[in-house]
């Protein structure tokens, strides 16, 4: 049964009010010993760079080594699985992201219920994708674009990492926002589509900025807009969609989780090493160079960010009636 979104902001605002035991030793002395960092991707991607950045700031403030242990497969569900079926004592932490929200709805048969088999920790970073053509596409604004489409129904076509990824969903987020009608195409991986969006065989990538900064700055594709609502500081001449298309707001997040039941006083500890890293400088540099906004706050804002954006997605899926490939 898929735990709803009230349920999961009560049941994580309770375990945020259940006091520590001060005779539980494991608590008193954590972490004694390495924390193990699941990172349900390969190395060397996105995800795995943001993960090394955030295990070393843990390691230095936690007073023990953060190990990386990346678990690929299944769209982020192989290493979800793990983490969830592993002991709720501090010594495996996840990271967190936007593939758990939507596959919370794209797969029907997951072993294991996201929202009520985690603890979220904090958040780390919210990171915009970009709506980008090849440079000789006839439409250079987000306004042209949809007048493009629109004058050219099921003509168009949008490239993807696969069914179910970022790129898909916020493509069919725009569908759904506008009205246009465009055939999704999935690739495996964003950067396998790019050679085909310069070669005209696809016509727009709502690609993640992290991965796209290098091709917009060497004028290899062109960049219409950001898919946040707010420009980004990395971009700050780009436009947002949401300012021709209101309430259209698309990121890749990243943050944070445990088990389930793991203890609040180890939560509160592994929250306050992470909000301490957004103090310092270098790090909010790193994590601004890779296209993110910091996100600092409790356990409890983080579980909000996961249960409004499985909420949406949910929808966005339904909406698409896409299916896990």
């Amino acid at each position: 049964m898929r735990l709803g979104r009230r349920q999961f902001l009560k049941a994580a605002a309770s375990a945020a009010a259940i006091p520590a035991m001060p005779h539980v030793v494991a608590a008193q002395a954590y972490p004694s010993r390495p924390v193990q960092m699941i990172v349900p991707f390969p190395p060397g991607g996105p995800a795995d760079i943001t993960a090394r950045t955030v295990g070393q700031w843990l390691s230095e403030r936690l007073g023990q080594p953060v190990v990386i242990e990346n678990r690929p497969g299944a769209a982020s569900n192989l290493g979800t699985e793990a983490e969830v079926r592993a002991t709720p004592d501090g010594y495996t932490i996840l990271l967190a992201v936007t593939s758990q929200a939507i596959n919370a709805t794209l797969y029907e048969n997951l072993n294991y219920n996201f929202m009520r088999d985690i603890a979220p920790v904090a958040g780390i970073m919210r990171v915009p994708h970009v709506m980008e053509v090849a440079p000789d596409f006839p439409a250079k604004t987000v306004p042209e674009f949809i007048a493009h489409v629109k004058a050219n129904p099921g003509k168009v076509n949008f490239a993807s990492g696969g069914n179910g990824s970022g790129a898909h969903v916020a493509g069919e987020l725009f569908k759904m926002m506008t009205g246009v009608q465009m055939t999704h195409v999935p690739y495996r991986g964003e950067a396998s589509a790019i050679p085909d969006l310069l070669a005209g065989q696809v016509h727009i990538v709502f690609a993640i900025l992290s991965g796209s900064i290098g091709n917009i700055q060497a004028g290899k594709v062109r960049a219409l807009a950001v898919t946040t609502t707010a420009r980004s500081p990395v971009l700050p001449d780009l436009p947002a969609v949401a300012e021709t298309v209101p309430g259209y707001d698309v990121s890749s997040w990243q943050g944070i989780a445990a088990p389930k039941d793991t203890p609040k006083d180890i939560v509160d500890r592994l929250n306050q090493a992470m909000n301490d890293g957004f103090s310092d400088p270098k790090i909010k540099a790193r994590l601004t160079a890779l296209g993110g906004t910091p996100r600092s706050g409790p356990p409890a804002a983080f579980a909000k960010l996961i249960a409004d954006e499985t909420e949406k997605w949910s929808r966005v899926v339904k909406f698409a009636g896409a299916k896990a490939s």
